[in-house]
């Protein structure tokens, strides 16, 4: 045998691979890191879920009631406002009333969405003290006279639930309303 393959010889016998314990540790490792990333994934879809697209979508139903709201006439007490587009009678339209807070909905001041943003009630199946089954948003709106010729109409939206156990999103909208029949 030759110096040459003596040296090799001895330089393969001299190294040692990875033990077997050695690969389970690193995998160990290599799987702590795996789903700290995860959780911290799931939380950042939950996140963008909640207060991105649900917090928009919520915004968007409060300006859609309000802007139902502000077509009424400042005297209007009938108009039925739980339905689109309005009806002329069997509401409360812009009387003093209702609640912004949306655990404690007051009939005639509140309306239900189904997931896509469709009106839930109707004039053949109007909204009631229980909500329908398969609501996901929920609007109510409260009318208040803070002084004379003047009416505070607040909308507040929310949702079911919230992705993944979060807070629920909810907007809140806020607008006066003027009678001025001869100018203010």
């Amino acid at each position: 045998m030759t110096a040459h393959h003596s040296r090799l010889r001895a330089r393969l016998s001299d190294e040692t691979g990875m033990s077997l314990i050695e690969a389970i540790v690193a995998c160990g490792i290599l799987i702590v890191v795996i789903a700290g990333v995860i959780g911290a994934q799931a939380m950042a879809t939950s996140m963008t879920e909640n207060n991105g697209h649900l917090g928009a979508r919520t915004a968007e139903y409060a300006v859609d009631k309000m802007e139902q709201m502000l077509e009424l006439t400042y005297g209007d007490a009938q108009s039925n406002t739980t339905v689109f587009p309005s009806i002329n009678n069997g509401g409360t339209g812009l009387a003093v009333g209702g609640s912004s807070n949306p655990d404690t909905p007051v009939v005639g001041y509140s309306d239900y969405l189904d997931a896509a943003g469709n009106i839930l009630c109707s004039v053949a199946t109007p909204c009631t003290a229980t909500p329908p089954a398969n609501w996901y948003y929920k609007r109510v709106w409260e009318v208040s006279t803070p002084s004379s010729n003047l009416k505070l109409i607040t909308v507040v939206a929310t949702i079911s639930y919230g992705l993944g156990g979060a807070q629920k999103s909810k907007s809140t909208i806020a607008a006066y309303k003027t009678n001025c029949p001869t100018g203010c």
